[in-house]
Order: structure tokens, then C-alpha cells, then sequence
């Protein structure tokens, strides 16, 4: 049973052990993107991942209308490619950046955030300096996960990435947000 002494629980029935595996792994991915470590990021996808961040907000149907970047597997293969040929001049010289992650918490109605199909459903805010030749950019928003359990570890199925200014017209989002 959740919530249980044995499980790391403790009395709100908040699933410790958990949360710190989601933290530990959402502090990984961000570390990955920060230091441009494309091959170990990827490596984090499951084979039928979506990649999302909307435009105009979070509440839009991605198959209707525009988003900043909407990508499948394959999608997310392609774009590590490109940013691999050196090429990808928007990234040249790459962005020196780095994110501050917090409020990590499991989602789903239950304290250990785990869904019907037994994937794991987290949030967490971000913010990350981006250092360019043009100056300092400010990215701010929430990414929401679903993760799911491999024998290599949690991986992520899903990932939404909702910006606090999406409504606005954006610097190029080059690097991997």
C-alpha cells in the first residue's frame, strides 16, 4: 500500500523514495541540456516519447495548432543529428547555459504520482540563463513528464515544456529547452 513506513512514506502518504528518484532524474536531464551532453539526453527518451512546447499557452491541441516544437522520437533523433554536424548556426558558438529546477512534484490525484498505465507523472518549474553574442535571455516556465520505468531506469515518455512568455514572439530556442 502507498503511504506505508516501508516505502519511504511518510504521514501525507507522499512516496519519498519516488520523488527523489524523479528529482534525481529531472536534476540529470537538465545537467545533460546545460552541458550540451546531446548523446546522454537523448539516451533518456523511450522509443514512443513526444517532445512538446506549445505556443500561446499549455491549453492547445498540438495536432490543430502551432507549436514552438512538437517532436516524436524519430524528430528528437533528427534534431540531436543537427546539432551534432556543427552546423546548426543558431548554435554556433552553443549557448553557455544553466537551469534552476524546483518544485518537482508527482502528479496524478495520488502521492506517488504513479498513473493508471504505471508511468510516473511529475512537474517541475524552471528557470535557465541562456548566454549568447546577443546577451542574456531569461527562459521561465514548467515542464511536465511522464516517466516511466526501463530496465535502464526511469525514461521519459512525454514532455511538456510550457514557457511563461510563449504568447510572445521568442528568440530562437536553438538549445534543448
Amino acid at each position: 500500500m502507498h503511504g506505508s513506513a516501508t516505502n519511504g512514506a511518510v504521514g501525507s502518504g507522499l512516496d519519498v523514495a519516488t520523488l527523489r528518484e524523479v528529482e534525481q532524474f529531472i536534476y540529470r536531464e537538465a545537467r545533460y541540456q546545460d552541458e550540451l551532453e546531446y548523446d546522454a539526453w537523448e539516451a533518456l527518451w523511450t522509443d514512443d516519447a513526444i517532445y512538446w512546447v506549445p505556443a500561446n499557452g499549455g491549453d492547445s491541441d498540438p495536432t490543430r495548432e502551432v507549436s514552438i516544437l512538437f517532436d516524436n522520437r524519430a524528430r528528437i533523433a533528427t534534431r540531436i543529428k543537427q546539432l551534432h554536424t556543427g552546423k546548426r548556426h543558431s548554435q554556433t558558438p552553443p549557448s553557455q547555459l544553466r537551469r534552476i529546477v524546483s518544485n518537482v512534484e508527482l502528479l496524478d490525484g495520488e502521492a506517488d504520482g504513479i498513473g493508471p498505465e504505471g508511468d510516473i507523472r511529475a512537474g517541475a518549474n524552471f528557470l535557465v540563463y541562456e548566454s549568447r553574442e546577443r546577451g542574456v535571455t531569461l527562459w521561465a516556465g514548467r515542464s511536465d513528464y511522464t516517466l516511466r520505468r526501463t530496465p535502464d531506469g526511469l525514461r521519459m515518455a512525454y514532455k511538456k515544456v510550457t514557457l511563461v512568455d510563449s504568447d510572445r514572439p521568442l528568440y530562437t530556442l536553438a538549445f534543448l529547452i
